[in-house]
């Protein structure tokens, strides 16, 4: 994953390395040797793009950064601090205030992805303000940035966008993407973000910018059908739902695969039947090319926008966008999954960037997605499940999640969720695996997450940052939830965790609770060679009520309170062997045992 000044703690603080690129071990840090270096080196995506973090750049005119520090006090409400990605961000409130990073990628940039924060209107619904930007001093252009599909208030008795309803304010950022006007933006060059005195937001929080060289859009493949053929406008000026799923019905029919050109194709349709894309492959031109764009009245009635990806589908090479401005899945605010994937005869998804959407719902068994990229949800980025219904296309088996990148999501960046639905009729999800994938400042839930299965797999992810969760929950879903019977979560490279949404730690295991269909079952767990790191309470918390562990040549590095706590109350056992704490803060213990009788620790 090409990462620039990536949150890592050495020596008890996190430090920011800018002017870096590579995977997590790209930044320097102290102390890392052993299964802890390999685990730093291999973990997190690969992906086009740097990311720079706004808060190691050069500051100017009054530019702050705001950062939760490492051992302070863990947050007790959501806030810009807690959301931005290192738990950190530079705000400019003041004219003339400026923060200025470097192209350090050793390639041109010619697109940026601005990750920012403005008001909300008074009222709610969000502004829209310029930001000014500089390369190499001179201004080059202005930016638009939007605060419309940000700041929902949870728990407000009317609706989430009213900031006047009793409700807490969370979902502070967006992210902007944006094409370099004139030359691409050469090694070596700066890039400055400055309120000038046409940027009439009264702050603009930024946290990070991506600095992508965006190669040229993709030529229309062999023996495939435009979707402009058919009638579907590239220009955005009419609605081509009924023109892409008429190509796509017609490519099924004659053996051939659907190309969607360059553009951006409105389908603002409010039928209840979604686009079906279910045994054809469809390209587009590229992410940043060729966009479907999701554009309903708001509030919305009953209607459905997401895209089924069925047996025998291929999608590649597009982005989905929508003007969603909460959550609620075929709800008044607009939000739908981007992709749901089923099918007994497996499907695959490649390079699709989602954004606005709910989650991408993925089932079936077979199925595969990477190389992709999420932003800005109000669900999960990716959810491996078995539906709650037993459904021969909806089993859950063998679903594959690698080399995929999400950032600002409204629930688990990346989870497994197995159901067994209200009867206990729905078999257990298996074979899932998770591997070499980013997270990044999920706003709500967790970075990772396993509820229930079998044989789940989670390998060389990164997470950074999460605001109101852990790094990652390990446990069941709910009562209808199947237990976790067997999951090795291995190389992992987790930093934070421990958010505001109660008492949270960095990591936490837990098993079915008494009202559960599954009250006595045990979870199930192998935890190797992973580095968990700056946890703002306990680093790796146990609780509630069954539990077979196995911790194996793991680090805990500098969290604010215990490194490893099994709370009272927990049955089981813990092989604990040739794990690390470190950097525990002052009156705090490597592990804490508050059920030092009925759970045992070996090794």
């Amino acid at each position: 994953m090409w990462l620039s000044g990536i949150a890592m703690l050495a020596a008890g603080a996190l430090v920011f390395v800018p002017g870096t690129e590579g995977h997590a071990g790209a930044a320097t840090r102290e102390g890392g040797t052993g299964a802890d270096a390999k685990a730093v080196a291999a973990a997190g995506a690969t992906t086009p793009f740097v990311t720079v973090e706004a808060e190691s750049g050069k500051l100017g005119g009054g530019a702050a950064v705001r950062s939760i520090g490492p051992g302070g006090a863990a947050p007790t409400a959501a806030s810009l601090e807690s959301e931005a990605s290192g738990y950190a961000f530079v705000e400019l409130s003041g004219a003339g205030s400026s923060v200025t990073i470097p192209n350090n990628t050793g390639k041109n940039a010619n697109t940026l992805v601005v990750r920012a924060a403005i008001p909300d209107a008074p009222d709610g619904g969000g502004i829209t303000a310029s930001l000014n930007l500089y390369v190499n001093g001179t201004l080059r252009q202005a930016i638009t940035l939007s605060s419309q599909q940000a700041w929902n208030y949870r728990n407000a008795t009317t609706n989430p966008d009213d900031p006047h309803a009793g409700g807490e304010a969370y979902h502070f950022y967006n992210e902007f993407p944006v094409w370099v006007t004139g030359a691409p933006i050469a090694p070596g060059s700066t890039i400055t973000l400055k309120k000038d005195a046409a940027n009439t937001a009264a702050f603009y929080d930024i946290d990070s910018v991506d600095l992508e060289n965006v190669g040229a859009a993709l030529a229309q493949p062999a023996n495939s059908i435009s979707v402009v053929s058919n009638g579907a406008d590239p220009n955005f000026q009419k609605d081509s739902t009924a023109a892409i799923q008429d190509t796509v019905n017609a490519a099924r029919q004659q053996g051939k695969s659907v190309w969607i050109p360059r553009g951006t194709y409105l389908t603002n349709s409010l039928v209840a039947k979604p686009l079906d894309f279910t045994g054809v492959s469809v390209k587009g031109a590229g992410m940043w090319y060729t966009t479907l764009y999701r554009k309903v009245p708001l509030p919305a009635n009953s209607w459905r926008s997401q895209i089924l990806v069925g047996s025998g589908t291929t999608l590649t090479d597009l982005q989905i966008d929508t003007n969603a401005v909460w959550r609620g899945v075929g709800g008044t605010g607009g939000s739908d999954y981007g992709i749901n994937a089923s099918g007994a005869g497996g499907w695959q998804v490649e390079r699709l960037w989602t954004r606005h959407i709910d989650a991408n719902w993925l089932s079936g068994t077979g199925g595969t997605i990477r190389d992709s990229r999420t932003a800005d949800t109000y669900g999960d980025g990716y959810n491996i499940n078995n539906s709650n219904t037993k459904n021969p296309d909806k089993l859950g088996l063998d679903i594959t999640v690698q080399n995929n990148f999400a950032r600002g999501t409204g629930d688990d960046s990346f989870a497994v969720y197995s159901d067994s639905g209200a009867a206990g009729t729905n078999g257990q999800l298996s074979g899932a695996k998770i591997l070499n994938n980013t997270a990044i400042a999920p706003w709500w839930a967790n970075g990772l997450r396993i509820a229930g299965g079998r044989d789940i797999e989670m390998k060389n992810n990164l997470v950074n940052s999460v605001s109101s969760n852990s790094a990652l929950d390990i446990g069941v879903f709910g009562d209808t939830g199947h237990p976790l019977e067997s999951a090795t979560v291995s190389g992992n490279v987790l930093l934070g965790g421990g958010g505001w949404n109660g008492v949270r730690h960095g990591v936490r295991i837990s098993s079915p609770s008494s009202t559960s269909l599954y009250p006595d079952a045990y979870t199930n767990v192998t935890m190797t060679d992973n580095v968990m790191r700056g946890a703002l309470r306990a680093g790796l918390y146990i609780d509630r009520t069954r539990v077979t562990a196995t911790l194996r040549t793991n680090t805990i590095d500098g969290p604010a309170t215990q490194g490893i706590w099994i709370t009272s109350g927990v049955t089981g056992t813990g092989n604990f062997t040739g794990n690390t704490v470190r950097n525990l803060r002052p009156g705090q213990v490597a592990t804490r045992n508050d059920s030092a009788s009925t759970f045992k620790i070996t090794g």
